[in-house]
């Protein structure tokens, strides 16, 4: 767990200084968050193990440190940005731009982690993460629908061949808040509260705090903020399922495979991201906690280069398709041989 520890908790201490200190601090957790991470993909001995076993704790104690920094963290910034006192017009650009990379990566990632654990408290703990970005609709859709029917059109967040990630966004955040809340309504049949009823509470609670703290500047940053994060949730999905399809045969479709998923082998981001990027055997197996996730060279699509990387590439969609669409139709030509 110490590479996992020492990456995530390393970006969580230099935003704070960031918006504390201001100075050099917020270009330096900028730096950290994408030329820093970048080279240490590239030449750091923190490379994962392939196939790590079980041997390896659960992580669920550094999933609830990053749950609960995500508060200070996000509220913290918001006043650190409506503050005139600290930081000059660059150091609050910077601080955005870092701020929002670490919802989007670190903190989405976390949340995620937190939604798929059994324990109640540590589901709930996900959901307000999510709900402090105003994407609480995420928690319900991403576990009821996206593991469902992930790498089928019946997936809102499944991207298809061909299409850019500008065509992508609109209709898989749209997708998954109305087929989350079918999901949802499918399954509780009118019994209690329903969760969209939390998650809508979680927003508004959202911007009031922003609200509190810098008046109408501190709820725009908070849109900001979150349409920023928002953003690079969906390229990870975009990212991770593009072109790739299951199979179907008399009306059943196959069950989801190594194949269905691209992944991303790189030691860096990858413990920033808490293995997000080894997507495949986390479809496999949903409860799986992240340090024990496993990554098939051979039997599972590979990315060209890390998942922050490709999800940059994937915002100029001819690059983008010169680079993955003959991946993809490879991978679908070698399943039907």
């Amino acid at each position: 767990m110490t590479r996992f520890t020492l990456v995530t908790l390393g970006i969580c201490a230099l935003l704070a200084a960031a918006m504390l200190w201001g100075g050099v601090w917020p270009a330096l957790a900028l730096a950290y968050m994408t030329v820093f991470a970048f080279f240490m993909d590239k030449i750091s001995a923190l490379a994962q193990v392939d196939h790590p076993g079980q041997e390896f704790p659960s992580g669920n104690a550094l999933s609830v440190t990053l749950g609960l920094l995500h508060f200070p963290l996000l509220y913290g910034g918001i006043a650190a940005l409506t503050s005139s006192d600290t930081l000059t017009a660059t150091n609050k650009i910077l601080l955005f731009i870092t701020l929002s990379l670490f919802l989007g990566q670190v903190s989405n990632s976390n949340a995620h982690e937190l939604i798929h654990r059994s324990p109640r408290a540590l589901r709930r703990l996900g959901m307000a993460v999510y709900s402090a970005v105003l994407f609480g609709h995420h928690a319900s859709a991403h576990v009821r629908v996206h593991h469902v029917h992930a790498a089928t059109d019946r997936d809102p967040n499944s991207a298809r061949m061909g299409e850019s990630y500008y065509a992508y966004a609109p209709r898989a955040w749209i997708g998954a808040l109305r087929e989350g809340f079918r999901a949802e309504n499918r399954l509780r049949k009118g019994h209690g509260l329903h969760p969209y009823l939390w998650y809508g509470l979680g927003a508004l609670t959202s911007l009031a705090i922003a609200y509190a703290i810098g008046q109408t500047e501190g709820a725009l940053w908070l849109l900001g903020l979150s349409a920023y994060a928002q953003a690079q949730l969906l390229l990870s999905d975009y990212v991770q399922h593009y072109g790739l399809r299951r199979s179907e045969t008399d009306g059943r479709t196959e069950p989801v495979g190594p194949q269905h998923s691209w992944n991303a082998p790189q030691g860096f981001t990858s413990a920033l991201m808490l293995n997000a990027p080894r997507h495949s055997d986390h479809h496999a197996h949903p409860a799986r906690p992240y340090p024990g996730l496993d990554l098939d060279r051979q039997a599972m699509p590979i990315l060209p280069h890390s998942l922050p990387m490709m999800a940059v590439i994937a915002l100029v969609p001819p690059l983008w398709r010169r680079i993955m669409d003959k991946r993809a139709r490879k991978w679908a030509t070698s399943r039907a041989v």
